[in-house]
Protein backbone atom coordinates (compact mmCIF):
# COMPACT_ATOMS: atom_id res chain seq x y z
CA UNK A 1 0.00 0.00 0.00
CA UNK A 2 1.33 3.42 -0.94
CA UNK A 3 1.93 6.01 1.77
CA UNK A 4 1.76 9.78 1.31
CA UNK A 5 5.23 11.20 0.71
CA UNK A 6 5.54 14.96 0.89
CA UNK A 7 9.17 15.84 0.25
CA UNK A 8 11.49 15.29 -2.68
CA UNK A 9 13.99 13.50 -0.47
CA UNK A 10 11.31 11.09 0.81
CA UNK A 11 10.07 10.28 -2.68
CA UNK A 12 13.53 9.54 -4.05
CA UNK A 13 14.55 7.54 -0.97
CA UNK A 14 11.38 5.44 -1.15
CA UNK A 15 11.92 4.72 -4.85
CA UNK A 16 15.55 3.78 -4.33
CA UNK A 17 14.67 1.52 -1.38
CA UNK A 18 11.89 -0.28 -3.28
CA UNK A 19 14.18 -1.12 -6.20
CA UNK A 20 17.14 -2.03 -3.98
CA UNK A 21 15.00 -4.63 -2.22
CA UNK A 22 15.09 -6.65 -5.46
CA UNK A 23 18.32 -5.55 -7.17
CA UNK A 24 21.29 -6.23 -4.89
CA UNK A 25 24.74 -4.69 -5.26
CA UNK A 26 23.82 -2.43 -8.18
CA UNK A 27 23.39 0.96 -6.50
CA UNK A 28 24.96 2.85 -9.41
CA UNK A 29 22.62 1.28 -12.00
CA UNK A 30 19.61 1.94 -9.76
CA UNK A 31 20.57 5.59 -9.30
CA UNK A 32 21.04 6.13 -13.03
CA UNK A 33 17.65 4.51 -13.74
CA UNK A 34 16.01 6.94 -11.31
CA UNK A 35 17.91 9.83 -12.92
CA UNK A 36 16.56 8.82 -16.35
CA UNK A 37 13.01 8.74 -15.00
CA UNK A 38 13.30 12.17 -13.38
CA UNK A 39 14.98 13.66 -16.46
CA UNK A 40 11.97 12.56 -18.55
CA UNK A 41 14.06 10.27 -20.72
CA UNK A 42 14.21 6.69 -21.92
CA UNK A 43 16.72 4.14 -20.66
CA UNK A 44 18.56 1.41 -22.57
CA UNK A 45 20.09 -1.38 -20.46
CA UNK A 46 22.63 -3.46 -22.37
CA UNK A 47 24.50 -6.49 -21.07
CA UNK A 48 24.91 -10.22 -21.43
CA UNK A 49 21.92 -12.46 -20.59
CA UNK A 50 21.13 -13.25 -16.97
CA UNK A 51 22.61 -10.27 -15.11
CA UNK A 52 19.32 -8.60 -14.16
CA UNK A 53 18.51 -6.20 -17.00
CA UNK A 54 14.84 -7.14 -17.14
CA UNK A 55 14.64 -7.35 -13.35
CA UNK A 56 15.84 -3.75 -13.00
CA UNK A 57 13.37 -2.49 -15.58
CA UNK A 58 10.54 -4.47 -14.01
CA UNK A 59 11.44 -3.27 -10.49
CA UNK A 60 11.46 0.40 -11.51
CA UNK A 61 8.14 0.03 -13.30
CA UNK A 62 6.50 -1.83 -10.40
CA UNK A 63 7.76 0.73 -7.86
CA UNK A 64 5.54 3.27 -9.61
CA UNK A 65 1.78 3.08 -9.26
CA UNK A 66 1.42 3.76 -12.99
CA UNK A 67 0.15 1.89 -16.03
CA UNK A 68 2.79 -0.63 -17.00
CA UNK A 69 3.16 -2.91 -20.01
CA UNK A 70 5.91 -5.32 -20.91
CA UNK A 71 6.58 -6.10 -24.58
CA UNK A 72 8.70 -9.13 -25.40
CA UNK A 73 10.40 -8.15 -28.63
CA UNK A 74 10.76 -11.06 -31.06
CA UNK A 75 11.52 -11.39 -34.77
CA UNK A 76 7.81 -11.80 -35.63
CA UNK A 77 6.57 -8.79 -33.62
CA UNK A 78 4.68 -6.30 -35.81
CA UNK A 79 4.49 -2.49 -35.48
CA UNK A 80 0.74 -2.80 -34.94
CA UNK A 81 1.40 -5.01 -31.89
CA UNK A 82 3.28 -2.09 -30.36
CA UNK A 83 1.32 0.95 -31.56
CA UNK A 84 -2.19 -0.36 -32.08
CA UNK A 85 -4.43 -0.81 -35.08
CA UNK A 86 -7.59 0.68 -36.60
CA UNK A 87 -10.35 -1.95 -36.74
CA UNK A 88 -13.61 -1.54 -38.63
CA UNK A 89 -16.65 -1.49 -36.35
CA UNK A 90 -19.70 -2.61 -38.35
CA UNK A 91 -22.13 -1.29 -35.70
CA UNK A 92 -20.74 2.24 -35.98
CA UNK A 93 -19.85 1.84 -39.66
CA UNK A 94 -16.42 3.37 -39.00
CA UNK A 95 -12.90 2.43 -38.04
CA UNK A 96 -12.15 2.25 -34.32
CA UNK A 97 -8.64 2.54 -32.91
CA UNK A 98 -7.45 -0.24 -30.61
CA UNK A 99 -4.43 1.07 -28.61
CA UNK A 100 -1.30 -1.06 -28.52
CA UNK A 101 1.06 -1.81 -25.67
CA UNK A 102 2.86 1.52 -26.07
CA UNK A 103 -0.08 3.32 -24.43
CA UNK A 104 1.24 2.99 -20.89
CA UNK A 105 3.17 5.19 -18.48
CA UNK A 106 6.06 2.74 -18.29
CA UNK A 107 6.84 0.43 -21.22
CA UNK A 108 9.39 -2.35 -20.74
CA UNK A 109 10.74 -3.20 -24.19
CA UNK A 110 12.46 -6.49 -23.40
CA UNK A 111 15.29 -7.54 -25.76
CA UNK A 112 14.50 -4.69 -28.14
CA UNK A 113 17.25 -5.68 -30.57
CA UNK A 114 15.68 -9.09 -31.25
CA UNK A 115 12.94 -7.56 -33.38
CA UNK A 116 13.23 -6.33 -36.95
CA UNK A 117 14.23 -2.74 -37.86
CA UNK A 118 10.68 -2.12 -39.10
CA UNK A 119 9.23 -2.78 -35.65
CA UNK A 120 12.09 -0.95 -33.92
CA UNK A 121 11.31 2.16 -35.96
CA UNK A 122 7.71 2.08 -34.75
CA UNK A 123 9.00 3.46 -31.44
CA UNK A 124 10.71 6.54 -32.91
CA UNK A 125 7.74 8.93 -32.87
CA UNK A 126 6.50 7.69 -29.51
CA UNK A 127 9.89 8.14 -27.81
CA UNK A 128 10.60 11.56 -29.28
CA UNK A 129 7.21 13.24 -29.42
CA UNK A 130 5.14 11.28 -26.86
CA UNK A 131 2.52 10.55 -29.50
CA UNK A 132 1.58 7.86 -32.02
CA UNK A 133 0.26 8.30 -35.55
CA UNK A 134 -1.86 5.47 -36.99
CA UNK A 135 -3.84 5.76 -40.22
CA UNK A 136 -3.23 9.55 -40.35
CA UNK A 137 -4.68 10.02 -36.85
CA UNK A 138 -2.48 11.17 -33.96
CA UNK A 139 -2.94 9.91 -30.40
CA UNK A 140 -1.18 11.38 -27.37
CA UNK A 141 0.58 9.07 -24.93
CA UNK A 142 -0.06 9.32 -21.17
CA UNK A 143 2.13 11.32 -18.79
CA UNK A 144 4.57 10.39 -17.46
CA UNK A 145 5.86 8.21 -20.29
CA UNK A 146 9.09 6.21 -20.28
CA UNK A 147 10.52 3.38 -22.36
CA UNK A 148 12.80 0.99 -20.48
CA UNK A 149 14.54 -1.17 -23.06
CA UNK A 150 16.89 -4.10 -22.57
CA UNK A 151 19.18 -5.59 -25.17
CA UNK A 152 21.91 -8.17 -25.49
CA UNK A 153 25.23 -7.20 -27.09
CA UNK A 154 24.89 -7.15 -30.87
CA UNK A 155 27.50 -9.89 -31.18
CA UNK A 156 24.94 -12.37 -29.88
CA UNK A 157 23.01 -14.47 -32.40
CA UNK A 158 19.57 -13.33 -33.51
CA UNK A 159 20.00 -9.61 -32.82
CA UNK A 160 19.46 -6.54 -35.00
CA UNK A 161 21.67 -3.54 -34.14
CA UNK A 162 19.67 -0.42 -33.25
CA UNK A 163 20.21 2.40 -35.79
CA UNK A 164 21.76 5.70 -34.73
CA UNK A 165 18.39 7.48 -34.90
CA UNK A 166 16.95 4.98 -32.42
CA UNK A 167 19.94 5.07 -30.06
CA UNK A 168 19.88 8.87 -29.98
CA UNK A 169 16.38 8.78 -28.53
CA UNK A 170 17.58 6.93 -25.45
CA UNK A 171 18.62 9.40 -22.78
CA UNK A 172 21.18 6.97 -21.37
CA UNK A 173 22.59 3.52 -21.93
CA UNK A 174 23.84 1.64 -18.89
CA UNK A 175 25.31 -1.78 -18.17
CA UNK A 176 24.52 -4.04 -15.24
CA UNK A 177 27.73 -6.04 -14.97
CA UNK A 178 28.13 -9.21 -12.92
CA UNK A 179 27.15 -9.04 -9.22
CA UNK A 180 29.85 -9.00 -6.57
CA UNK A 181 30.23 -12.15 -4.38
CA UNK A 182 28.09 -10.82 -1.51
CA UNK A 183 25.23 -9.84 -3.84
CA UNK A 184 25.39 -13.18 -5.65
CA UNK A 185 25.27 -14.96 -2.30
CA UNK A 186 22.10 -13.02 -1.48
CA UNK A 187 20.60 -14.13 -4.79
CA UNK A 188 21.34 -17.76 -3.99
CA UNK A 189 19.72 -17.40 -0.58
CA UNK A 190 16.53 -16.20 -2.21
CA UNK A 191 16.39 -19.23 -4.47
CA UNK A 192 17.10 -21.51 -1.51
CA UNK A 193 14.20 -19.95 0.40
CA UNK A 194 11.91 -20.10 -2.62
CA UNK A 195 11.61 -16.29 -2.58
CA UNK A 196 13.36 -15.47 -5.86
CA UNK A 197 10.26 -13.76 -7.31
CA UNK A 198 10.14 -11.02 -4.69
CA UNK A 199 7.56 -8.41 -5.63
CA UNK A 200 8.01 -4.64 -5.52
CA UNK A 201 5.36 -2.55 -3.81
CA UNK A 202 4.44 0.73 -5.55
CA UNK A 203 5.73 3.77 -3.66
CA UNK A 204 5.09 6.67 -6.08
CA UNK A 205 2.13 7.61 -8.22
CA UNK A 206 2.02 9.47 -11.56
CA UNK A 207 1.65 12.86 -9.86
CA UNK A 208 4.72 12.17 -7.69
CA UNK A 209 6.78 11.44 -10.80
CA UNK A 210 5.54 14.57 -12.58
CA UNK A 211 6.39 16.67 -9.51
CA UNK A 212 9.93 15.27 -9.40
CA UNK A 213 10.38 15.91 -13.11
CA UNK A 214 9.17 19.48 -12.78
CA UNK A 215 11.33 20.18 -9.72
CA UNK A 216 14.45 18.84 -11.42
CA UNK A 217 14.21 21.65 -13.96
CA UNK A 218 14.80 24.20 -11.17
CA UNK A 219 18.22 22.77 -10.25
CA UNK A 220 20.83 25.47 -10.85
CA UNK A 221 23.64 25.04 -13.36
CA UNK A 222 26.39 27.65 -13.52
CA UNK A 223 27.01 29.28 -16.89
CA UNK A 224 30.58 27.94 -16.84
CA UNK A 225 29.23 24.40 -16.58
CA UNK A 226 26.97 25.03 -19.56
CA UNK A 227 30.02 26.16 -21.53
CA UNK A 228 31.88 23.04 -20.32
CA UNK A 229 29.13 20.77 -21.69
CA UNK A 230 29.19 22.59 -25.03
CA UNK A 231 32.98 22.24 -25.21
CA UNK A 232 32.71 18.49 -24.63
CA UNK A 233 30.06 18.18 -27.32
CA UNK A 234 32.02 20.22 -29.87
CA UNK A 235 35.15 18.13 -29.28
CA UNK A 236 33.21 14.96 -30.14
CA UNK A 237 32.25 16.56 -33.45
CA UNK A 238 35.85 17.41 -34.41
CA UNK A 239 37.70 14.40 -32.98
CA UNK A 240 39.61 12.50 -35.71
CA UNK A 241 38.36 9.11 -34.47
CA UNK A 242 34.68 10.16 -34.46
CA UNK A 243 32.55 9.90 -37.59
CA UNK A 244 29.34 11.17 -36.00
CA UNK A 245 29.55 13.34 -32.88
CA UNK A 246 26.97 14.24 -30.25
CA UNK A 247 23.71 15.72 -31.54
CA UNK A 248 21.92 18.70 -29.93
CA UNK A 249 19.56 16.11 -28.41
CA UNK A 250 22.58 14.60 -26.68
CA UNK A 251 23.62 18.03 -25.39
CA UNK A 252 20.19 18.51 -23.82
CA UNK A 253 20.36 14.98 -22.42
CA UNK A 254 23.58 15.69 -20.51
CA UNK A 255 22.16 18.98 -19.21
CA UNK A 256 18.93 17.38 -17.96
CA UNK A 257 20.54 14.29 -16.46
CA UNK A 258 23.06 16.47 -14.59
CA UNK A 259 20.18 18.43 -13.07
CA UNK A 260 18.39 15.23 -12.10
CA UNK A 261 21.50 13.59 -10.61
CA UNK A 262 22.10 16.66 -8.46
CA UNK A 263 18.53 16.44 -7.16
CA UNK A 264 18.81 12.69 -6.52
CA UNK A 265 21.97 13.38 -4.51
CA UNK A 266 20.13 16.04 -2.47
CA UNK A 267 21.67 19.17 -4.00
CA UNK A 268 20.12 22.26 -5.59
CA UNK A 269 23.05 22.81 -7.95
CA UNK A 270 25.09 20.85 -10.49
CA UNK A 271 28.83 20.19 -10.04
CA UNK A 272 31.50 19.36 -12.65
CA UNK A 273 31.65 15.83 -11.21
CA UNK A 274 27.97 15.35 -12.14
CA UNK A 275 28.74 16.20 -15.76
CA UNK A 276 31.85 14.00 -15.91
CA UNK A 277 30.07 11.02 -14.34
CA UNK A 278 27.14 11.21 -16.73
CA UNK A 279 29.17 11.80 -19.89
CA UNK A 280 29.69 8.06 -20.39
CA UNK A 281 26.09 6.78 -20.04
CA UNK A 282 24.75 9.76 -22.01
CA UNK A 283 27.33 10.00 -24.80
CA UNK A 284 28.95 6.63 -25.57
CA UNK A 285 25.96 5.08 -27.36
CA UNK A 286 25.59 8.23 -29.48
CA UNK A 287 29.15 8.32 -30.82
CA UNK A 288 29.85 6.68 -34.17
CA UNK A 289 33.51 5.80 -34.35
CA UNK A 290 35.57 5.88 -37.58
CA UNK A 291 36.31 2.42 -38.94
CA UNK A 292 39.32 1.28 -40.89
CA UNK A 293 38.18 -1.75 -42.83
CA UNK A 294 36.05 -3.96 -40.56
CA UNK A 295 37.47 -2.61 -37.27
CA UNK A 296 37.16 0.71 -35.50
CA UNK A 297 40.36 2.64 -34.86
CA UNK A 298 39.27 3.14 -31.25
CA UNK A 299 36.19 2.67 -29.07
CA UNK A 300 33.70 5.22 -27.80
CA UNK A 301 34.78 5.02 -24.15
CA UNK A 302 38.45 5.58 -24.99
CA UNK A 303 37.64 8.55 -27.23
CA UNK A 304 35.33 10.09 -24.63
CA UNK A 305 37.88 9.61 -21.85
CA UNK A 306 40.51 11.42 -23.92
CA UNK A 307 38.09 14.29 -24.53
CA UNK A 308 37.32 14.56 -20.82
CA UNK A 309 41.03 14.52 -19.98
CA UNK A 310 41.83 17.25 -22.48
CA UNK A 311 38.92 19.59 -21.70
CA UNK A 312 39.60 22.04 -18.83
CA UNK A 313 37.13 21.63 -15.98
CA UNK A 314 35.63 24.92 -14.72
CA UNK A 315 36.63 25.89 -11.20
Amino acid sequence: MMTTLTSTRERIAALRSAISAVIKGKDDAIELAIVALIAEGHLLIEDVPGVGKTTLGHALARALDCNFHRIQFTSDLLPSDVLGVAVFNPKLNEFEFKPGAIFSNIVLADEINRTTPKTQSALLEAMNERQVTVESATYLLPKPFMVLATQNPVEHHGTYPLPESQLDRFLMKIEMGYPDPSAEKEILKRFTNGNHDKTVDPVLGPNDVLLLQEESRTIRMDERLVDYIIQLVNRTRTHPDVELGISPRGTVALFRTAQSLAMVDGRSYVTPDDVKRLAFPVFTHRLVIVRSGARARSDARTVLQSILDETPVPA
